[in-house]
């Protein structure tokens, strides 16, 4: 083993005897959180991806800070079901997926499997797009290209897992870290109506059909489908619990992680629509598409404000499809006891990216439609997920309690209320009874 590779594997090795020692109560504050924190950084990512980017943009151009309340939903409904996969890992030692195949009939598991596949594709097409559009920005290569280094670099993260858990949590949080700061130099350089902010960030109103889909869209880019099976994979015999005692302390850390890494996140993506509410909506409210946006951004707020925005999409681009390869893989592996080579699943998951990038199509709309693909894809593993932690036969003495599930079923019901709304969009069904003309 060489001398890099035996340091990464150090790192993880000591993160699982730093858990231990937290476990038996040898480490206490930051010192016992920390071995227990990653999974949620990584998953959170998945928040932060080029698909946010498109529906913030367009969301923030179009109707200003409107729809910030949104944001704020689908955050908090991110942070109670990512809260609950991390659960189900760690109470049971399984992922969801591996439960569902357990407990659902095996059609049911099928469908389920086909369902969670499109949404890997919807959200590795966003993923890879993104990166692409970031490098071919920052340096002018043209797309096509772009879109073949962007696969090199995400191909080139993707074997640390392969060196444990640590190094790649490690890189992803380097990302996180890029990101947030990018948009906090975004803010800085522009700084929004916060009185404005404040008030659309609580108070729930749309405006017309267009509101509606981004609504739905920006749910679709907030709740993931796939992060929501990841989560739960990456828990089991990550440091390994022994007794319910261990299980209550673990789980009292991911919830802490989770709060964190996706009340980043859920800052990040309010910082993405009310930079596009500050800068574009009133003077430039057409603006839909990414590359427009830091065309705009150059000359309106100078290099500093565009080369911050592109360094974040970028950021987002290579570590969220670094995620859902990663998410891919497991949920294969786990529904239908599958288990492709990294490099063919990453190779057929970029496909639909390329080929749309052939075609010449409308990349940032492309990357809109794919998170309302997501939005429909996420109750399944929201209902299932609920099902399986509210099973006293699953969960035992951590099954859920009766406010989790008002909650959880609640918060269900607005993703399928969305997507029935979007639904009836798409067959022409007049919604101005309900959103005026």
């Amino acid at each position: 083993m060489s001398l890099t590779a035996s340091r990464r594997a150090t790192m993880t090795s000591r993160a699982v005897i730093a858990g231990q020692e937290a476990l038996a109560g040898r480490r206490r504050g930051v010192r016992a959180f920390l071995p227990f924190a990653g999974p949620a950084v990584i998953a959170s990512i998945a928040y932060m991806d080029p698909g946010n980017f498109a529906t913030n943009i367009q969301a923030g151009a179009k109707h200003g800070y409107l729809l910030l309340w949104v944001v704020v939903l689908a955050n908090a409904i991110a942070m109670l079901f990512q809260s609950m996969s991390a659960r189900i890992g760690i109470v049971t030692g399984q992922s969801l997926a591996a439960l569902c195949r357990t407990h659902f009939p095996r059609p049911v598991v099928l469908a389920m499997w086909v369902a969670s596949e499109a949404a890997a594709i919807a959200t590795d097409l966003a993923e890879l797009m993104g990166a692409a559009i970031g490098l071919s920005m920052l340096i002018g290569m043209p797309l096509v290209p772009s879109l073949l280094l962007a696969f090199g670099i995400t191909w080139i993260l993707l074997n640390l897992e392969s060196r444990g858990f640590r190094p790649l949590e490690i890189v992803i949080a380097s990302f996180v870290s890029v990101i947030g700061l990018a948009y906090l130099i975004e803010l800085l350089i522009a700084p929004p109506d916060w009185a404005a902010v404040g008030w659309h960030a609580v108070v729930p109103k749309l405006d017309g059909a267009n509101s509606v889909t981004l609504a739905v869209g920006i749910v679709g880019a907030t709740v993931m489908p796939h992060a929501i099976y990841l989560h739960s994979a990456l828990m089991p015999n990550r440091i390994p619990v022994k007794t319910n005692a261990d299980r209550r302390l673990v789980l009292r850390w991911s919830n802490r992680e989770v709060m964190l890494a996706l009340g980043v996140a859920g800052l990040v993506n309010m910082a993405m629509l009310t930079m596009a509410a500050s800068m574009f909506h009133a003077g430039n409210p057409q603006i839909g598409e990414i590359e427009t946006a830091y065309r705009t951004l150059l000359p309106l707020m100078g290099a500093g404000a565009a080369g911050a925005f592109m360094a974040a999409l970028l950021a987002s681009g290579i570590s969220s499809s670094v995620v859902g390869t990663i998410a891919g893989q497991t949920i294969m592996r786990d529904f239908l006891h599958v288990q492709l080579p990294v490099w063919a699943r990453r190779v057929i998951t970029m496909l639909p990216a390329l080929g749309l990038a052939l075609w010449g199509a409308d990349v940032t709309e492309a990357l809109v439609m794919s998170q309302v693909i997501l939005s429909l894809v996420l109750p399944v593993p929201m209902i299932a997920l609920l099902y399986l932690t509210g099973r006293p036969d699953v969960m035992g003495a951590f099954v859920n309690t009766r406010l989790t599930c008002a909650l959880a079923w609640g918060a269900t019901a607005v993703v399928l209320t969305l997507n029935l709304i979007l639904l009836l969009q798409s067959f022409d069904v007049p919604l101005s009874l309900l959103f005026g003309d």
